[in-house]
């Protein structure tokens, strides 16, 4: 019996456990998501809860740091040759496939193709792209029509993004999604199992090759200290909160603004604001209508409005939103100040005054808004009502969102559309730089911008004229931003090593319990 053996004997054992303990956490770790996600494949899916998932087992060749800036994850290195117009990877020499092979260039220049041609982001850099083609066992080269210098950041996006499979499992598949059997990756976890409606398991790889350097954003040291992580579906927001709060799961993603007071003064429960913000847009037509070319006339609506009042009738607590006039938020790579003083005036007298010099005699201004979004909805009351006390004559028009969608393809039905937008990791891809969005902004200043940078490989060069391109949105004003979105996610107070959510998606390796 315990209670005759010698005290030293039981102590030494009672370190001996407690050593091993430490070495990880083992256990699962059961996450309640919204729902079950379409697929995992991250070639052709673009699903947020797929990401969530999929990211702890599949990875690309470069991930994003905390700034957002990308890093090596799958890569060891690379250069450009030839005036940037070829890309030379070299790939790290360590890494295993979940079945247990080795990954080479073969599987990278697999995934690569495959990516380009069917991935759901894979066009934007495969418009450009010559050729791809293994240089050596662990060397990939790219070669480009032209220099195109966001091409480390969408490979650097998981979502939607160039995950590295084997090219057993690539080299024939088409669009359609890859089969769950087919699930090889090189992350810390690998898939388990998939049962419909009850949850999607990955369970930890105990052959995983980890990258190198502390852990950053997704950058750096990656280590699986679950035995597995379970994802579970549970719609109702309701049960999420609760079981959290009873002890059934350990992580709950999305959760209601109007609950997030009371969630975040609970000690029971740690709230995780999410990173990476959705920000509003308020969309002026280009093509037809008042604001057509009268760039003075966008700037006196843009002078009218406080975006403040706004964010706290729409969205609520403080935590949850910013009154931020970067397109891109504080602490990420492309944040800048550049044009950002005209971001919020609310200056209705002056805004007269410069409507009058632009020429504006009381016009209908037709704007267009979805009550499917709330959060759209209020905000334009609020927007509408200021408007109207700096002189404007707003004619709100609400409609639901598909066919806001389908009027806002018409120049001649409106002048303003509400929407917003993702996160995104390289500027080009917010709408406004999309010449063929609804809005059509595509004045030379613009063009000249654009080009220069999207060719330049050069990140500081980027960077630089990014805030002259925002500048140049606070001028002419083709989209007004309307501040950041934060959403948020809760986890049992158990969970350690979550640290500062500053990317998209949550991710549990470094996490413990």
């Amino acid at each position: 019996m315990t209670l005759n053996r010698p005290l030293k004997t039981i102590l030494a054992a009672a370190f001996a456990a407690s050593m091993a303990s430490t070495a990880y956490a083992g256990g699962t770790l059961r996450y309640a998501t919204v729902g079950e996600p379409p697929s995992l494949d991250q070639h052709v899916v673009t699903s947020d809860l797929a990401t969530t998932i999929a990211h702890h087992m599949f990875e690309g060749l470069y991930t994003f740091d905390a700034a957002n800036a990308p890093q090596p994850l799958l890569a060891e290195s690379d250069r450009l040759e030839n005036d940037g117009k070829t890309i030379v990877i070299t790939l790290r020499k360590d890494v295993t496939f979940h079945d247990g092979t080795d990954m080479t260039s073969a599987d990278v220049v697999a995934s690569l193709k495959r990516w380009g041609e069917h991935g759901s982001r894979g066009s934007l850099l495969f418009s450009n792209v010559e050729s791809v083609e293994a240089t050596g066992d662990h060397e990939v080269t790219i070669r480009l029509s032209k220099p195109f210098g966001p091409w480390k950041n969408l490979m650097a996006f998981i979502n939607g993004g160039p995950a590295i499979y084997p090219a057993s499992v690539v080299a024939d598949a088409g669009k359609a999604p890859i089969s769950p059997e087919n699930y090889i990756g090189t992350g810390p976890y690998k898939f388990g199992e998939w049962q419909a409606n009850r949850h999607v398991e990955l369970v930890r790889f105990d052959d995983y090759d980890s990258p190198s350097g502390a852990a950053d954003g997704y950058a750096g040291e990656r280590k699986a200290n679950f035995d597995a992580l379970r994802f579970i579906p549970v719609p109702d927001v309701g049960t999420r909160v609760s079981g959290l709060q009873a002890g059934d799961y350990d992580y709950a993603e999305s959760i209601p603004g109007d609950l997030f007071a009371d969630l975040d003064a609970n000690p029971q429960v740690t709230t995780i604001v999410n990173g990476g913000p959705l920000f509003g847009l308020v969309f002026m037509n280009s093509k037809d209508g008042p604001l057509k070319e009268n760039f003075a006339l966008r700037r006196a609506i843009q002078t009218a409005i406080d975006k403040v009042p706004a964010l706290q009738v729409a969205i609520g607590p403080d935590k949850l939103w910013r009154a931020n006039g970067s397109f891109l938020p504080k602490g990420n790579v492309w944040y800048t100040e550049a044009g950002a003083e005209n971001f919020s005036r609310g200056d209705a007298d002056t805004a007269r005054s410069l409507a009058k010099e632009a020429g504006y005699n009381g016009e209908p201004i037709k704007f267009m808004v979805s009550t499917n979004y709330p959060f759209h909805y209020d905000t334009a009351i609020v927007y509408t009502k200021q408007l109207a006390q700096a002189g404007f004559n707003i004619d709100l028009q609400v409609y639901d969102w598909a066919t806001l969608i389908k009027k806002r393809a018409e120049p001649d039905q409106w002048d303003l559309f509400f929407t917003h937008h993702g996160f995104v990791p390289d500027p080009i891809l917010i709408s406004v730089m999309n010449d063929n969005y609804p809005g059509w902004w595509t004045t030379p200043e613009k063009a000249a911008l654009k080009a220069k940078f999207t060719e330049s490989a050069d990140p500081a060069e980027r960077q630089k004229l990014w805030g002259e391109i925002q500048a140049l949105i606070y001028e002419q004003v083709p989209t007004m931003k309307t501040g950041d979105v934060y959403t948020y996610n809760i986890a049992s107070t158990k969970l350690t090593g979550l640290g500062e959510a500053t990317l998209i998606w949550p991710h549990f390796w470094n996490v413990d319990k």
